[in-house]
């Protein structure tokens, strides 16, 4: 097995099978290439959110694996935050998660085959408190033969409905067939209260659009329609993180995009970006979530 030793702020690293395809004609070094240049714009939206790191050792073509606890290897510089992981296949009740704060950390995830990185909606304090959610997050998820284009109908329409509460919203593809949308919050004092709130706008939205929209976790219902998932509100789930690559035949990354692009998307092609699309995308527009990074916002009502 090759490896090269590197300094990365200040921290050593060691960094193996560079050449190693991950995708069929992506390589790992090229993988920890691309998260050593978008750091800069994505840290800010893992910073403090423990991290789900889904994990392809033998590339895309392989088997991959979940993982929530640091492995025994993690290095000491490496932050943890202990969380509850009621109902856990392990069998544990808690489970030191990689909180990735850090270039070095983050470089340290790739070269492990992290492929991807799936943050919660809440944050970790610096003595390890777990705050309530400062993020509502819906999930448009096409079921066949809808596409992001209509997902892109739906996202306007859950624009207006927020809008109607004061609420701006920024979204995102998801990398795959469909589109996040986010709205920053003040922390509620009942972490239960955002998944109500995000469950009531994707009924509404259900039944003022019955033939376009469903709210319901049948998937016998989403043929043709866009399923708002107001679930990963939970706070015990997560959603893959703004930036991150995604795992398929070619890289794609889960890319914030303007409401211009969202509204004149007329084919599912338009919204894939890879990652060198989004290093440039970041060189022209900068980070276009980063209104979910400041401190102006609104309880929800």
């Amino acid at each position: 097995m090759s490896s090269r030793q590197v300094e990365v702020d200040g921290r050593r690293l060691s960094l193996s099978n560079l050449g190693k395809n991950l995708y069929p004609e992506f390589t790992k070094g090229e993988v920890i290439d691309y998260y050593a240049r978008i750091a800069p714009v994505m840290l800010p939206h893992l910073k403090d959110r423990p991290a789900t790191r889904i994990r392809w050792p033998e590339g895309v073509d392989g088997g991959k694996f979940y993982e929530k606890n640091a492995p025994s290897h993690t290095p000491g510089w490496v932050r943890t935050a202990r969380v509850p992981t009621p109902g856990s296949t392990s069998g544990r009740e808690t489970a030191d998660f990689v909180v990735v704060d850090d270039l070095p950390t983050l470089v340290w995830c790739a070269n492990l085959a992290a492929l991807e990185l799936h943050v919660p909606q809440w944050k970790v304090g610096p003595r390890g408190g777990l705050h309530a959610p400062d993020l509502v997050v819906f999930d448009l998820d096409p079921g066949p033969p809808a596409t992001v284009v209509e997902a892109c109908e739906v996202a306007a329409l859950l624009r207006d409905v927020l809008a109607e509460d004061g609420f701006g919203s920024y979204p995102k593809t998801s990398g795959k067939k469909g589109l996040h949308l986010y709205v920053p919050i003040k922390e509620p004092t009942d972490a239960a209260r955002t998944s109500q709130y995000a469950k009531a706008a994707a009924q509404r939205l259900a039944s003022e659009h019955p033939d376009l929209v469903v709210a319901k976790m049948d998937k016998r219902l989403r043929k043709g329609k866009i399923f708002v998932d107001w679930s990963q509100n939970n706070p015990a789930k997560t959603t893959v993180a703004a930036y991150s690559l995604r795992a398929a035949s070619r890289p794609s990354v889960s890319a914030p995009i303007t409401w211009d692009e969202l509204e004149s998307c007329e084919d599912a092609a338009d919204l894939v970006f890879s990652p060198d699309d989004v290093i440039e995308r970041v060189d022209k527009h900068g980070d276009l979530l980063k209104p979910l990074l400041d401190g102006r916002r609104r309880a929800l009502p």
